[in-house]
């Protein structure tokens, strides 16, 4: 009797520290806790990406982005995104920069930081959560939650679409994937690993694939459990600083 009383109390407890929801907002407030995404704020982030570095600092609503790298003619370049706009300067000095080129340059330094981040994001004014059920990933459970942008306050790239696999034990998001229209447009899904804490937030690499033949985003699970991707690189972050913003 005791044996099975042990038995359905561990049984109990297992099935508390689930995530039990269809509610996707719950779900991915649970995974921005696990992340420790409410530490990003009053912060200041760096790494390197592809021999390049990026900062990124978040307070009170107010954000600022660096990107620092050496052109082809070895001149520092020195990239800034902010609330206020896009600034470069080119061996400490600024530099104008087309409209065109500045958006363009804007995106992809928001890209980077905004993968290097996530699930830190997800809850933007702009962002719309859907629950697409439940789905096992190499024999662990996953709330799939869809999420898609309002043209308003969405960013250039609003018609992108996004897939997380929320653990259901872990809390973690351990695959995402995403359909772009940049570009000719495409689908990519990412399997997180690498996973270390920083200062209290998580970072993770990625192994990058896309399909093989074409298929709609919501399959693409199916897809990697079938071999139907095709690994396309590495996304990996290296020499992570995480720094709170002193005055």
């Amino acid at each position: 009797m005791k044996s099975l009383y042990t038995i359905l109390l561990f049984a109990l407890l297992l099935s508390a520290c689930n995530l039990e929801t269809e509610d996707p907002q719950e779900i991915v407030d649970a995974a921005m806790k696990t992340a420790g995404s409410e530490n990003i704020n009053n912060t200041e982030i760096e790494f390197i990406f592809r021999d390049t570095e990026y900062g990124a600092q978040h307070t009170d609503g107010k954000f600022e982005y660096v990107r620092i790298f050496k052109n082809d003619n070895s001149d520092l370049v020195r990239d800034e995104y902010t609330n206020d706009g896009f600034t470069r300067e080119i061996n400490g000095q600024a530099v104008s920069v087309a409209d065109t080129m500045a958006t363009k340059y804007s995106n992809s330094i928001n890209s980077v930081i905004y993968f290097a981040l996530l699930p830190y994001g997800l809850n933007d004014d702009a962002v719309n959560k859907i629950y697409l059920g439940e789905k096992e990933i190499d024999g662990k459970m996953y709330h799939k939650v869809e999420v898609n942008f309002d043209e308003e306050g969405g960013g250039e790239d609003f018609e992108d679409v996004f897939i997380y696999w929320v653990n259901k034990e872990s809390k973690k998001v351990d695959y995402l994937a995403y359909e772009y229209h940049t570009e000719g447009g495409g689908m990519r899904f990412r399997v997180a690993y690498n996973e270390r804490l920083i200062n209290e937030i998580r970072f993770v690499d990625y192994i990058n694939y896309k399909p093989k033949e074409k298929i709609e985003l919501t399959a693409i699970d199916d897809a990697f459990m079938n071999d139907g991707l095709e690994e396309l690189s590495r996304i990996k972050l290296e020499n992570i600083k995480v720094n709170p913003i002193t005055d």
